[in-house]
This record gives C-alpha cells, structure tokens and sequence, in this order.
C-alpha cells in the first residue's frame, strides 16, 4: 500500500495534509524519516508513526454504538447529527451502520466498514435475530401475544425497510404482508422484549399497531448474536470483541 493512502485511510487527513506532513519529517517508517508519499509499505508488518505515535492498520473495524434519540442513522445529514459524528477521530473513511434505527429509536447499532458481512446480515434471507424493548401503551392482552408471535397482516408502505432493503413487487397501499412469527416476552405490563426476524419500515411499532397496542419507547437491545452493552451511556461506542465479530458472522 502506498504509504500517503495508509496515512489518509487512518484518519491523519486528506491526501494533500497527509503529503505536508510528511515533507515536515512528522512520518517514520520502521524508526526513520519518510518523505515520501508514494513511498509502498506493507502495512500489516511495516511500523508506522506520526509524531510518535505508531499506527497501526486494519482491514475492517466493528463498533456497537448505544445510539441515542435524535440521531440520524446515516453517514451524513444536512439537518442532524449522525450516528458516524458520534465515533469521532475513529470515523474511519467509509464506516457505515449496518441498518437503520428509527430517529426516535435508542440502543444498539453497529458500525462497521465491512460491506460483505453488512449485506449478510441485512440480507431478507437470512432473517438476522433483533430484539427490541418495547414500551407499550397498555398492558399485552393474551390474544395480542399470540398474535405477535403468529405474525400480523400489515399492509405495504411506500418506504423502504428499516434494514436498508426495499420490498420488491408490492405498491404501496396495495399488498399486504404478513410478519415472520415472533418472540414475545411479557417483562412487566407496559415493557415486553420482541424478538423479529425482519427489518421492513416501522415494523415493530406497525405489529403494535396491528394488534391493538402502541409503542411509547423502543430500544434495540440485541442484533445478530451481540447483545447491548449495558455500560454504554446513549452516544457512546466501543470495538466489538473477537468473538462478538466471530458472532456476527454465525449469524
């Protein structure tokens, strides 16, 4: 890898920043001055640093993010900030979030710049797990779990899914849908976990509808196999485990 694209690729800054700061003798390659950008290093073995600090390069990076309301879920916003801004000088170039939660929706949202393993996960096939804590408007009657956990009717929307993925085929207001069968697990009378295997547009607050109820608060507590990290206050993010990736690719 040339050694100006090493340095951009870890956020030290555009290429012609990059390129000025190596005429200052601010990079080392394998303890002594480089200068120049087009210089090719092997950036898994070669040692790197900018002024003292030694860089060290990754392929791909996964973080989870406990994602507050009022954020967007999107790399970029005119109007809002978005769940990128929050990673700060870890906003790799093209880190993305895999899926989408509602703007008013909290929890667990991951980010990452591995494309192949976004689209598995995301993939409508492969009906990736999501568990969500739902605060509803009034307590779960019997017929409206097992309804739930039947799956409901919803009629199409002329959005795409809140995973990122369109529903080929349907008009909007013509075709109706019915919902994999989900979880349902009663936590209090107004607080249940629902665990689905889609990701259409508004699910969650549309099967509440559809049965009768309606979503006050939604949390997203669970993805594919990763769970939230209750120590993560709303905002903030860290690098998932070896075996949370390990995880998400089993899913």
């Amino acid at each position: 890898m040339r050694l100006d694209r090493f340095l951009s690729e870890l956020n030290i800054g555009t290429r012609s920043q990059v390129k000025s700061a190596l005429r200052q003798g601010l990079v080392t390659v394998n303890g002594l001055t480089e200068r120049d950008a087009g210089r090719r290093i092997d950036e898994l073995s070669d040692r790197v640093c900018f002024q003292g600090r030694s860089l060290h390069y990754r392929k791909f990076v996964y973080y989870m993010l406990n994602k507050p309301a009022g954020v967007v879920s999107a790399t970029r916003d005119n109007t809002a900030e978005t769940v990128v801004s929050l990673l700060g000088e870890d906003a790799l170039r093209d880190i993305f979030p895999v899926g989408r939660l509602d703007k008013d929706t909290t929890g667990l949202l991951l980010l990452t710049n591995d494309g192949e393993l976004s689209h598995r996960l995301l993939s409508p096939k492969r009906h990736v797990d999501k568990v969500y804590r739902v605060t509803i408007e009034h307590p779960l009657s019997e017929e409206e779990k097992t309804g739930l956990e039947q799956g409901v009717d919803i009629m199409e929307e002329s959005h795409s899914m809140e995973e990122g993925h369109s529903h080929a085929g349907a008009c909007p207001g013509e075709a109706v849908w019915h919902t994999l069968p989900a979880r349902v697990e009663i936590l209090s009378d107004r607080e249940i976990l629902l665990t689905i295997h889609e990701g259409k547009f508004h699910q969650v607050k549309r099967m509440l509808r559809a049965v009768g109820n309606r979503v006050l608060a939604l949390e997203r507590v669970g993805f594919g196999g990763l769970v939230l990290d209750q120590g993560l206050k709303p905002g903030e993010y860290r690098e998932l485990t070896e075996q949370e990736v390990d995880s998400l690719h089993e899913a």
